[in-house]
């Protein structure tokens, strides 16, 4: 028997979603920064394997905040190394 269970459902994780290639460009322009400067999340993240991501996407991750009310980060699709 399979079942199957979508992690972005789940209370405790946050949403997410591919950037556009503009917008990761006005994300650029805005802070002044680089793909090597974002921080990284592996490919077989299962809420990036959710959403369909591939490495070199930028995923827009928006969290609830208590004290901000919204929370937003960003994070560069890599590879998992290997061991």
């Amino acid at each position: 028997m399979s079942t199957t269970f979508d992690v972005l459902q789940h209370v405790m994780v946050p949403d997410h979603k591919i950037m556009s290639e503009e917008e990761v460009s006005d994300l650029f322009s805005t802070y002044q920064i680089t793909h090597e400067q974002l921080p990284k999340i592996y490919h077989d993240d299962p809420a990036v394997k959710t959403i369909e991501a591939t490495i070199g996407d930028v995923i827009k991750i928006v969290r609830v905040s208590q004290t901000a009310g919204r929370a937003e980060s960003y994070r560069l699709v890599v590879r998992r190394p290997k061991k």
